[in-house]
């Protein structure tokens, strides 16, 4: 498997709306892979397809501790079907706005409909940490970032010194 790199904010590849995944073969199952491995080398939780520069409908998951053995989810053509009324706030962080962290609010329970990387269709529900987990994943697909569900004053902040950053390592 390939590590592939991370987009980091702001970059307009981020804010893409992602296209359904036709058919699943090989190559799906690879790039998927591909997702997890970069991932997992990152220490994430998640990640959506277009934070690799991939325009399909993807996303990968693991919440298992370094201690547990590896528990990935691949979802393909993710839609959410249901959210409770019950909320949840999480202090996010996003593997494209490395550092960063903001408490988010988020429904605390979904249900959410998928392929699996066999093509078979699937439906989960999550709540907690799991259903955040994937909404934020989902929310890449629409060209959504967590920091869009925050201040305007914390987002330009936020995206203010990712860009400063950006060009300290280009220079």
């Amino acid at each position: 498997m390939a590590l592939l790199p991370i987009i980091v904010a702001p970059d307009p590849r981020l804010k893409i709306e992602t296209r359904p995944v036709e058919a699943v073969d090989d190559d799906l199952r690879a790039f998927l892979g591909d997702m997890l491995d970069t991932m997992y080398a990152a220490d994430g939780i998640g990640l959506a397809a277009p934070q690799v520069g991939d325009e399909r409908s993807v996303i990968v998951v693991d919440l298992t501790r370094e201690d547990e053995e590896r528990s990935p989810m691949k979802m393909i053509n993710p839609e959410i079907t249901w959210y409770s009324d019950d909320e949840r706030v999480h202090d996010e962080g996003c593997l494209s706005l490395p550092e960063h962290y903001a408490e988010v609010v988020r429904p605390d329970a979904i249900r959410v409909t998928y392929l699996d990387e066999t093509g078979a269709s699937c439906e989960l529900e999550a709540d907690g940490m799991l259903s955040t987990c994937i909404q934020h994943e989902i929310d890449h697909l629409h060209g959504v970032l967590f920091v869009d569900h925050v201040s305007a004053i914390k987002r330009g902040m936020i995206l203010r010194k990712l860009k400063k950053a950006k060009k300290q390592a280009a220079a």
